[in-house]
């Protein structure tokens, strides 16, 4: 089975629904779909005609399935009896991220496919990385490029490029991610603080956060800022980049930097480009990861003497290439890319202007810190 997660509205169901067709996909949400799924897994198999004559090994989709209480327990039976007769994905919130932790019922049964909004790699071509995790550069049009600073990477605003039209999309979404999916999984007095939170990180993005301080401003325990942090985390509003310290010496070592899957909501352009790019480098590192390409990670680098370099992309456990965000072309590299190149060895070091013009070049033939167009680096990832 292959389980396909990620950020509500991020385009799962079409995928899913692309792959299976309106024959063969079923979601929890309609109630002709749970009459099915109390039958079982034959339930499931019936609707599908898994047990027909001329079956063939069809793509079935699941949707929503986590919200059911016994899922776990009715995916390994519907794998166990039918894996062979079909292909299966799974779709769902990040609460199945969740609950797929807490058991190991389907060890074995599933790989983990985490889904992004759109990339400036995305949109230049629809091809998956072979074993190649880096893809030559491709021009995507400056006006697309602003679209998707503008209007986030999420399909439904970005296609319409309609400033009325995204500011109500984006305040639905947030009214089903407030009322709905945080509801759900805290007490419902808590949800208010919760949205406070979000609002303090966002205008925070890209600092180090400190944990004490939120606490002390929403008045409630560090305890509590850490569960809602994780909260946010597993309904991918945010994520976490925590500060790689391995050969780096008076490093920072506790404080994660938090950024929002949708960097349209960050306000400060400066604060919104690092985000912009803090995606690209999260999706890049997942993507790879979840196709095989080797393990990788995201951080960033601090000491205690200030120099920093805003993210690190680590590749089987060792650091690959840096990257320093800055909006404009600055003529002068930051220091602190060569004294951390030096320092982990990374292959790579990029300043990364993000209102700078593409340019048709390899940024990973350079292995010396180098200036680079945010439109051509980014083209190059995933």
């Amino acid at each position: 089975m292959a389980f396909l997660c990620g950020p509500r509205q991020v385009g799962k169901t079409t995928a899913a629904k692309r792959l299976s067709g309106e024959e063969r996909y079923l979601n929890w949400d309609a109630p002709e779909t749970r009459s099915i799924v109390l039958k079982g897994a034959k339930g499931i198999a019936c609707a599908f005609g898994l047990d027909d004559l001329d079956f063939d090994k069809r793509v079935v989709a699941l949707d929503e399935f986590h919200k059911y209480g016994k899922w776990k327990a009715l995916l390994k039976g519907f794998f166990d009896l039918y894996g062979d007769r079909c292909r299966c994905i799974v779709t769902g919130s990040a609460r199945m991220d969740l609950y797929k932790r807490g058991g190991d019922s389907l060890a074995g049964r599933f790989f983990n496919y985490r889904m992004h909004p759109l990339s400036i790699g995305e949109l230049c071509r629809t091809i998956i990385p072979g074993d190649s995790a880096i893809q030559p550069p491709l021009r995507l049009s400056p006006a697309d490029f602003a679209a998707l600073l503008r209007f986030g990477g999420f399909p439904e605003p970005f296609s319409r490029q309609d400033t009325r039209f995204y500011n109500r999309w984006r305040a639905a979404r947030h009214d089903v991610i407030l009322k709905e999916d945080i509801r759900d999984l805290t007490r419902v007095q808590e949800t208010a603080s919760v949205q406070l939170l979000a609002e303090l990180l966002a205008a925070q993005t890209g600092q180090p956060v400190n944990q004490s301080n939120l606490a002390a401003m929403l008045q409630v325990s560090v305890d509590t800022i850490a569960r809602w942090l994780r909260l946010l985390e597993a309904l991918y509003v945010v994520f976490s980049v925590r500060p790689w310290f391995k050969c780096v010496a008076k490093s920072i070592r506790k404080q994660p930097k938090v950024y929002f899957r949708d960097w349209s909501v960050v306000a400060a352009e400066g604060a919104r480009n690092e985000n912009f790019i803090a995606c690209h480098l999260l999706k890049a590192a997942q993507m790879w990861e979840d196709l095989g390409i080797g393990r990788f990670e995201l951080g960033y680098l601090r000491d205690k003497t200030g120099r920093e370099v805003d993210f690190v992309v680590i590749r089987d456990g060792k650091p690959w290439f840096l990257v320093e965000v800055k909006t404009g072309e600055q003529r002068e590299l930051n220091r602190g890319l060569a004294y951390f190149q030096k320092a982990t060895g990374a292959r790579h070091a990029f300043q990364v202007a993000v209102n700078a013009a593409y340019r048709d070049a390899d940024c990973f033939a350079e292995n010396a810190p180098v200036r680079v167009p945010a439109a051509t680096l980014l083209s190059q990832l995933v």
